[in-house]
């Protein structure tokens, strides 16, 4: 298959260790991958640069790292993921077939939620995953978000918010204009294994609660800084 018309979005900030699987899974299957780097230290830069990858610098802030990314992509079509997420098996097939089908150009999809850990905790954490998107409608950056420029721009973009960027856009889309792809992306577990299963989901949960009470997600974002 041929490369998709599509601008992959990547911010980073010290991701030199996950993101070269991140690039590899995608050499040749995309137009375009653009890195938004927030200030990194070690070799992500480098590393990206290596790959082929477009690399921007961007205020720190997953918020205005991807809107910034968004700015700087030429492909009719943008997919926002996270530096340490590849694409699974068959990913190219299910985006092409969702690019295919003109009404797709007013709505999004997102891929299904994995882990790279066998062990059950992850397996569980899939499932509740699985769990939110068909019920909330609310897939998180990490499961990739697939969505027509011309739409995104339609939306007002990401906001540029340091923390639920990815929340507040899929509010905006709405449930009835968001698809899932039964496509994987996998997500390094090394956060769940290095702060617990539990915890780490625990705290999750505790920042999307927040953000739906109206908290700030620059308070949030100190909160979710603290307890890591």
């Amino acid at each position: 298959m041929t490369a998709l018309p599509i601008s992959v979005l990547i911010p980073t900030l010290n991701a030199a260790a996950s993101l070269p699987a991140t690039l590899e899974a995608m050499r040749g299957q995309v137009a375009e991958i653009i890195i938004a780097d927030g200030g990194s230290s070690d070799a992500t830069r480098d590393t990206a640069q290596a790959s082929g990858a477009l690399v921007i610098s961007a205020p720190r802030g997953r918020g205005p790292q991807l809107r910034a990314a968004a700015d700087a992509a030429t492909q009719p079509w943008l997919l926002a993921m996270h530096a340490d997420t590849r694409p699974g098996p068959s990913w190219q097939e299910a985006a092409a077939g969702f690019i295919a089908q003109p009404e797709n150009t007013a709505k999004a999809a997102h891929f299904r939620f994995a882990l790279d850990d066998p062990a059950p905790e992850a397996r569980r954490l899939e499932a509740m995953v699985a769990w939110r998107c068909r019920w909330l409608g609310l897939p998180y950056g990490d499961q990739g978000l697939l969505i027509a420029r011309n739409f995104y721009q339609a939306l007002g973009g990401y906001d540029p918010i340091p923390l639920m960027e990815d929340v507040a856009l899929i509010r905006r889309i709405g449930r009835k204009r968001l698809m899932p792809l039964s496509a994987a992306f996998i997500t390094s577990a090394e956060k769940w294994r290095r702060d617990g299963w539990y915890a780490r989901s625990a705290r999750n949960l505790c920042c999307l609660s927040l953000w739906f009470a109206g908290v700030s997600p620059e308070r949030i974002a100190r909160i979710y800084a603290r307890r890591r």
